[in-house]
């Protein structure tokens, strides 16, 4: 009975070292500077950032070293010299592309990877990709919500009569002409081109030119505020107008309210997706509010550990490790292209339903 027993106890024994053995190690914790404002008007946004790298840093180990980001350019030398004095292996932040212009040629030399969770300049981008500055972001650039409009285009509104209107402004303008030129480029005309006058209080003479153009599903590249007028106004023309906006459409209500059924291509709420309701339910148990960029930035730091987990284990470098991937995160699977943008486009077809955006289901696959 004894050497039974004592047989048990092995056997549980070597059950437990391969369980042991089964897990993938982890490095060690890294040491990250975050780089974001701590006073002044960007103040929130700042403890934002700083409030989900410390979330995620605390389970794993990580260092974060804060750095103030003024946005100013006259202190773009002190904010260089300060973030290569922290002795990080990684930069995350970057509020402002002042800030990261500043800061990359000297992270270069260290080869110290930034990430930025807000930047999208895609000039910078360019630069850096020339001059070999480790920028990686973690936000769409400028041409990806021009080419998700266009996709969700062609797929739902493909027949339909088109008409594309823009508020005149350089975004506004832009972003339209964008989408003209793709679906120009495979034989697709809108019956209706407009550029039309923002803030005004109703947009009724808009409304009744749509109608007689015979356009009855439109994208709109102008804010919050002109959609919810051209919605309310086609709604009080009796005019059946299926509206859509840009990612300027996740702002507040103001005056007018955004009708029901009024859809955006927008980034979604992160604390909805899937993979982040975990990490969300955990931290409002701590008070704490999964909002703003609480979710990127805890996405970031979470992102950089186990990248070094995987330069650790191919013996190589974080920068090398960064280009690896797909990694699981609170925002969905990373992954960076050759040109260290996200692979990914995380644009999303939303509609306005009952004060919330809602995400519009998939189309079914073709036969």
């Amino acid at each position: 009975m004894y050497r039974s027993f004592v047989a048990i106890l092995i056997l549980i024994g070597l059950n437990m070292a391969a369980m042991t053995q089964a897990k993938p190690a982890r490095a060690e914790g890294l040491k990250i500077a975050v780089v974001a404002p701590t006073e002044g008007p960007f103040a929130l946004l700042g403890k934002q950032i700083l409030d989900g790298a410390q979330f995620q840093a605390q389970d794993h180990g990580s260092e974060i070293i804060p750095i103030n980001e003024t946005c100013e350019t006259t202190d773009s030398e002190a904010l260089a010299k300060a973030v290569v004095a922290a002795g990080a292996e990684a930069a995350i932040g970057f509020l402002c592309t002042e800030s990261l212009e500043a800061v990359l040629p000297a992270l270069a030399e260290s080869s110290m990877p930034a990430l930025s969770l807000s930047v999208r300049s895609d000039i910078l981008m360019e630069d850096a990709l020339r001059k070999k500055w480790p920028f990686f972001r973690l936000v769409p650039n400028a041409k990806a919500e021009a080419a998700r409009i266009t996709d969700i285009i062609l797929s739902r509104w493909k027949g339909e009569p088109l008409g594309l209107i823009d508020d005149g402004t350089i975004h506004g303008r832009e972003l339209v002409e964008s989408v003209r030129e793709a679906l120009a480029a495979i034989g697709l005309t809108p019956v209706f081109n407009d550029t039309y006058r923002p803030a005004q209080e109703q947009q009724v003479a808009l409304v009744r030119r749509l109608a007689k153009s015979g356009a009855t599903h439109v994208f709109t590249g102008g804010d919050r505020i002109d959609t919810a007028i051209i919605a309310r106004d086609a709604k009080s023309e009796s005019f059946d107008l299926t509206l859509m906006g840009g990612e300027a459409l996740s702002a507040a209500d103001q005056t007018v309210p955004l009708e029901n059924g009024v859809l955006a291509v927008t980034l979604p709420d992160y604390a909805t997706l899937p993979e982040a309701k975990a990490v969300s339910a955990a931290m409002k148990a701590t008070g704490l509010v999964p909002e703003g960029y609480v979710l990127p930035s805890f996405a970031a730091v979470s992102l950089l550990e186990l990248a070094k987990d995987q330069a650790a284990k191919d013996g190589t470098g974080l920068l090398d490790a960064l280009a690896k991937g797909p990694y699981p995160t609170a925002l969905g699977a990373i992954r960076f292209d050759k040109g260290h943008e996200l692979a990914d486009n995380p644009y999303r077809l939303m509609r306005w339903q009952d004060g919330r955006f809602v995400p519009v289901s998939p189309l079914p696959p073709a036969d």
